[in-house]
């Protein structure tokens, strides 16, 4: 090798040394800004995410396969694990959906009292992912503010059914027992602070310059890229597609709200925020709309004040605890649930609800035994997340962080 390509070689070597490397980055499944159990594997360089490979399993709890050797009422728990951050709607999906398998019909009071929970399980669920976008863009206040409304549903919760978190509230039927004045009380209480409470939030993130710089334009997804992945809820929403079960396949009685279906058009972190921030407002409507026609109901009909539940589903329905101890009936009917001996018709149902984050579906089938034969959820976290390799390549890593936190993917839904 003569001097001069011996000069040329090294150049070449030099050359290379300084291409750039992409660093290989695992971003979770501890780490905190997952907010969840799931990891990502990123390839970055620099700041710059070049690839993303998601990864699932870390808490699989094989819900489905525990459902198969459950008596129907004893599936209820197993919802709350879905999306634990709104989980009544979870437990009022499934009882629709034995309900639908059933053939019961509701009546009307039973139909808003649970569109009151459901409404309420909404705002708490927005709540939590639009302050943790603002946690997670600096801002904390915001977070800490608005939990004191999300403590305020907690407490309407556990005054109908005695929990908070995940509720098991509701049963097939409609409730276990009816709503107690208490209930009403803070449910009004509520009613009277959250529009002062949600229009300050709005005013500290919504044109705030950080804010904006931060989310606009960070996780973008195009409408039809969104339903060739099976998008749903807010996430859809976003994109400007108006899709919403609750008006293209109403149950509970929807069809007798008035309420409208906030879109975005640029499918990004800020259009996720403000379809949340929408949807707030409009469940506080509907919430406001339904507290009236039951008002109306017990004016018109006052015996209606003690209906919690169909009659129809008498034999899902646990019998007060008064008849238990004095009517032999009512305990043989107790110990029958209990011990899951009550057989349901044979059957193949598909129940959809509009979750806190998107469609909740239940597709059960019933060989007319005690238990589910089959029964699967739809969770739509397990749709977006396949979504999320995507919305982030060519992004910064911290865009990346707020495009999971937006997409408000629940672990406990994710990998059920």
């Amino acid at each position: 090798m003569t001097e001069l390509q011996q000069h040329q070689h090294h150049i070449k070597l030099a050359d290379e040394s300084l291409q750039k490397q992409t660093t290989t980055l695992n971003l979770g499944p501890t780490h905190p800004a997952t907010h969840g159990v799931f990891q990502n594997i990123l390839e970055i360089d620099g700041e710059r995410v070049m690839e993303a490979t998601p990864t699932i399993g870390y808490i699989h709890r094989a819900f489905e396969k525990i459902a198969e050797r459950r008596p129907y009422y004893q599936v209820t728990p197993l919802t709350d694990r879905l999306n634990y951050c709104s989980s009544p709607i979870n437990n009022m999906g499934w009882h629709m959906t034995i309900e639908k398998l059933l053939g019961v019909k509701t009546p009307k009071r039973v139909d808003y009292l649970r569109v009151i929970i459901m409404e309420l399980s909404r705002i708490a669920d927005h709540l939590v992912c639009n302050s943790v976008i603002g946690v997670d863009t600096g801002a904390l206040t915001v977070f800490t503010y608005v939990f004191q409304q999300r403590e305020a549903i907690y407490e309407i919760f556990e005054e109908v059914c005695g929990s908070r978190l995940t509720t098991n509230i509701g049963r097939v039927g409609g409730f276990e027992r009816n709503f107690s004045a208490v209930s009403f009380t803070k449910l009004h209480a509520f009613m009277e602070t959250f529009p002062k409470v949600l229009k300050e939030f709005e005013n500290l993130l919504d044109r705030n310059r950080i804010f904006m710089d931060r989310c606009v334009g960070a996780g973008p997804i195009s409408a039809e890229r969104a339903l060739s992945y099976g998008f749903t809820g807010p996430n859809l929403r976003a994109t400007g597609v108006d899709y919403d079960v609750r008006v293209a396949q109403p149950y509970c009685s929807y069809e007798d709200f008035d309420f409208k279906i906030p879109v975005g058009s640029a499918g990004d972190v800020y259009d996720r925020y403000l379809v949340r921030n929408g949807e707030m407002w409009q469940s506080y409507s509907i919430i406001k709309q339904a507290i009236e026609k039951i008002e109306k109901i017990e004016k018109e009909f006052p015996e209606q004040k003690d209906v919690f539940y169909a009659k129809e589903a008498d034999r899902f329905h646990l019998p007060p605890k008064e008849d238990v101890y004095t009517k032999m009936e009512a305990l043989i009917y107790h110990f029958k649930m209990v011990m899951g001996e009550i057989d349901a018709p044979a059957g193949e149902v598909y129940h959809a609800v509009e979750g806190g984050n998107g469609e909740l579906g239940f597709y059960l089938v019933s060989d007319g035994g005690r238990t589910p034969y089959r029964l699967h959820f739809r969770r739509p976290c397990f749709i977006y997340y396949q979504a999320y390799p995507e919305m982030i390549k060519g992004g910064l890593l911290s865009d990346a962080i707020i495009a999971l936190s937006s997409l408000n993917v629940i672990a406990g839904e994710l990998d059920a």
